[in-house]
């Protein structure tokens, strides 16, 4: 049995992976941190873990964690997630980070994008933590790096495209749209009830922090450096990241034979679902499961591929891909505790 601890447990993310947590049949959740709820039971914080997950949250100790617990998610936004993941990995532990801050390999791009980073020399050691694309890497980590939510939607989304040089990397143009959830649970203007409902609009036009994550895992794809156009928009709803991605085709080709293209790659993913000719995505069909689900089309009068692609951003856009991670680290079935169905409707 694994003991697990979630460090940074009264957010979003940190609930989701309790949920999931308590359903996986070979773990046991034996810490669960909380700055701002310390002394609480996590029970209280989220009712619904009650009778499940009735842990008391501890505070932010390293000694604590590691005593209670053998692997280790870390729920924490970036800069904070920096300060502790070298101390845990100090203390023997296996990490999976589900912020930022070892998502990129380069110090200075991570510092263009965010801030000075504490702990350097970790970023070439992490594991970008995508299985459907590094799977091969992931079970020798000891630090695996979760991705964004949005990287996950693109990546999963163009890989196909880009392994088998049927695009021009170059003109690719990403449309994403997320649920409010993935702004987090910390209390925002823009996320509030009365600003998001009957509201969608566009932020972080040209400079979200996604995007150099985005880039790294395509260019590696791809062969060579690569920039692309990413604009994400807010949702009027909870849960769910819908990506609609544009490139110009090297050549003619019809849907069925991209889509052939998808199937061949994705052809021993689980989690991820390719639709049939005429059928695209919607952030309703993946909600609260590990799908990523992809639709495409090729338009002969523009020369172009539209690929459309759905994720739950809480589960596989972040909690959901944590326990894959974890799975294969800990030589676990990849699917286990990954098992339920979306919830529809």
């Amino acid at each position: 049995m694994i003991r697990a601890a979630v460090v940074g447990a009264s957010g979003y993310t940190g609930a989701e992976l309790l949920r999931i947590l308590a359903g996986h049949a070979e773990v046991e959740i034996t810490c669960v941190t909380s700055r701002q709820s310390a002394g609480e039971k996590i029970s209280s914080v989220f009712p619904s873990l009650t009778n499940r997950v009735d842990l008391i949250c501890d505070p932010l100790d390293r000694d604590v964690i590691c005593s209670k617990a053998d692997f280790i998610f870390v729920a924490l936004p970036h800069k904070s997630a920096m300060e502790i993941v070298p101390e845990l990995l100090e203390a023997g532990k296996k990490v999976v980070d589900l912020s930022a801050d070892y998502r990129l390999k380069k110090s200075e791009v991570y510092e263009a994008w965010y801030q000075p980073h504490s702990s350097p020399q970790l970023l070439g050691e992490a594991v970008y933590g995508l299985p459907e694309i590094y799977r091969d890497r992931i079970p020798q980590a000891r630090l695996v790096a979760n991705p964004g939510c949005y990287p996950t939607s693109i990546i999963l989304g163009m890989a196909p495209l880009l392994k088998a040089g049927v695009i021009h990397p170059e003109s690719l143009i990403v449309d994403s749209k997320s649920g409010t959830s993935g702004a987090g649970r910390s209390l925002k203007q823009g996320s509030l009830f009365c600003e998001v409902n009957e509201s969608f609009r566009a932020y972080g036009i040209g400079q979200h922090r996604h995007t150099p994550e985005i880039e790294q895992v395509l260019g590696d794809l791809a062969g060579r450096e690569l920039m692309i156009s990413f604009t994400p928009h807010l949702l009027p709803v909870n849960r769910g990241i819908l990506s609609t991605c544009y490139a110009t085709l090297v050549e003619k080709i019809s849907t069925g034979e991209l889509l052939e293209i998808f199937r061949k790659f994705y052809h021993n993913e689980s989690f991820v679902r390719i639709f049939p000719e005429g059928l695209f995505p919607d952030v309703a069909f993946v909600r609260g499961a590990n799908f990523c689900d992809i639709g495409l089309t090729a338009d002969p009068r523009t020369e172009r591929v539209i690929v459309v692609s759905a994720i739950d951003n809480l589960v596989k856009g972040a909690a959901g891909q944590a326990v894959q991670n974890m799975n294969l680290m800990m030589g676990l079935s990849e699917s286990e505790g990954l098992g339920a169905l979306p919830v529809f409707p």
